[in-house]
């Protein structure tokens, strides 16, 4: 998910607002009056990727595992979709896999500090596969009534036939309403169970976390230093008094070079990912909730991230990774169309439950930025490969601005839900005196796909393979997904101002972004 670091956990948290009569000026009141609106923003996400998978990552990928459904082939085959009113949604989860593999699953979910009860989904499991063996039994008996009933027979012996069959009936349809009230409850908790980890990835909590590149050094500098919200407030940038007046805390607006400086990180970043053969992408930035629970996420938990809007089944996102996942949902896609590389330009909204204090303050954690998401869908032998590539592109882009950074491979319990393995970057930011995180890079393996229904169809069928019939074409799989931020502005805004800070109160834009800002190379105090 985009920017996984800024957000960084895989709940969804709210804010409830207030729709204003159409004669008021203003939208929306910090308040619960008229019709209201709750917003639930993305919580921390978390970035991952992943290198080779483990035995375990690839029956649990998307909550918990999956069974792969047979479907027709074309270069990309769309599901039919039967939604009329809020139907529940169905991850492809392979329970079995989950039980013959207990242990590992649950060293997992004790691992990355996850609340999911294995036991309860192991117990439902069970249920539910013994329901199914006495549907199918009633069924069949029925079926065999229905088969006997073909024949002559005296009427007597007919009429107890039609007794039988009414009987079997009434049963099954009992059954069948029970088996669909248990499918959804092993849902529910299974949906909760994380991706299988990386074997490499560190065991705790964030501390744990190991580096993996160091790049560059802290700027000496011979002057007292400023942080960004001084230097924001000297050269004019930003108003974060105005921006709480008309919608709260955390919220601000950009001014004079600061627009120019966002239009050109997100130009320039844009510009340079495209070189690498993605496709670039505007999103829709409210979303249906299902589809932010596809991605692994829960908008209306507790503590979460995500903006709900009341009264509704939409959220407004957290990230891209979210509306851009959801592209290719419930598709089958030709194995000559992998991988597909997408680089997202997208506002975001999160609601940052438990933030506060001076490590956060300014524009290092705030409720809406501007960002540019990479996302990838790729075969499941591939996704180490281009996880690597992920943050590699990151480094790249984070170099060429001359930022001091380090990559680290982040420790389990730092692990949203879907990710198998996550990557942050944290650059050095002198005016807050500390690192902090601007970018993630995430190898979600088969996680959000089994959940959004995104498989693909090899091109070549199994070789083992001897039946006939259907063109003798290859099962379809899932596929893998990965994501990174390639630019979240806010934070790159506080590290080039602070780090290109001069003695005099100017900031030095950096050479790659000058042709981005009509060839402007300096920020200057105005005069007067």
């Amino acid at each position: 998910m985009g920017l996984h670091s800024y957000l960084s956990g895989t709940t969804l948290q709210s804010l409830t607002l207030a729709t204003i009569p159409s004669s008021s000026s203003s939208r929306f009141i910090f308040r619960t009056t008229y019709r209201t609106l709750t917003l639930n923003f993305l919580s921390r996400c978390s970035y991952s990727q992943k290198p080779p998978l483990p035995y375990p990552i690839r029956a649990l990928s998307t909550s918990a595992a999956v069974q792969t459904s047979p479907a027709t082939s074309s270069s990309t085959t769309k599901i039919p979709d039967d939604q009329g009113g809020k139907a529940q949604w169905k991850a492809a989860i392979d329970f079995k896999w989950i039980r013959d593999n207990k242990e590992a699953v649950s060293a997992n979910i004790k691992n990355r500090n996850s609340n999911a009860n294995l036991e309860l989904v192991l117990e439902l499991y069970e249920k539910m596969f013994n329901l199914q063996k006495e549907v199918e039994s009633v069924r069949g008996e029925r079926n065999a009534v229905a088969n006997k009933m073909k024949g002559k027979m005296e009427q007597s012996e007919r009429q107890r036939l039609i007794e039988e069959g009414k009987n079997l009936k009434d049963r099954l349809a009992a059954l069948e309403e029970e088996l669909v009230k248990l499918t959804d409850e092993l849902q529910q908790e299974a949906q909760s169970v994380p991706n299988m980890t990386h074997p490499d990835v560190p065991i705790g909590g964030e501390e744990c976390s190991t580096i993996r590149k160091m790049v560059g050094s802290p700027r000496n500098f011979s002057f007292a230093l400023k942080d960004h919200l001084q230097l924001g407030k000297e050269l004019d940038l930003f108003d974060f008094d105005a921006a709480a007046e008309v919608s709260g805390s955390k919220f601000y607006y950009l001014k004079n070079e600061a627009v120019l400086l966002e239009m050109a990180l997100v130009n320039w970043t844009l510009s340079e990912v495209m070189k690498r053969g993605f496709t670039p992408l505007t999103t829709p930035e409210i979303v249906r909730s299902s589809v932010v629970e596809k991605c692994g996420f829960q908008p209306r938990g507790t503590n979460t991230q995500v903006y709900s809007i009341g009264d509704s089944d939409q959220c407004l996102i957290g990230t891209a990774e979210i509306p851009v996942g959801g592209l290719h949902m419930d598709s089958i896609l030709a194995d000559s169309l992998l991988p597909l590389k997408y680089v997202a330009i997208s506002h975001c909204f999160r609601t940052e439950a438990g933030a506060a204090g001076t490590a956060t303050r300014g524009l290092y954690r705030v409720h809406q930025f501007s960002k540019v998401e990479m996302f990838i869908l790729c075969r499941p032998e591939e996704s180490e490969y281009y996880h690597e590539e992920l943050i590699k592109i990151e480094e790249e882009l984070f170099l060429s601005l001359g930022l001091h950074y380090k990559t680290l491979d982040m420790a389990s319990e730092d692990l949203g839900a879907p990710a198998y393995r996550k990557f942050d970057v944290e650059a050095w930011m002198p005016g807050l005196e500390r690192f902090g995180e601007i970018s993630s890079a995430s190898n979600c393996t088969d996680y959000q796909s089994r959940r959004l229904g995104i498989r693909y169809r090899p091109s070549e069928p199994p070789t083992t393979n001897t039946k006939k019939g259907k063109g003798n074409l290859a099962p379809p799989q899932f596929v893998h997904t990965l994501n990174a931020t390639a630019c979240a502005v806010p934070r790159m805004i506080v590290c080039l101002l602070e780090n290109y800070q001069q003695e005099d109160g100017s900031v030095i834009i950096p050479e790659p972004l000058r042709p981005f800002m009509g060839g402007l190379s300096v920020i200057s105090p105005k005069s007067g």
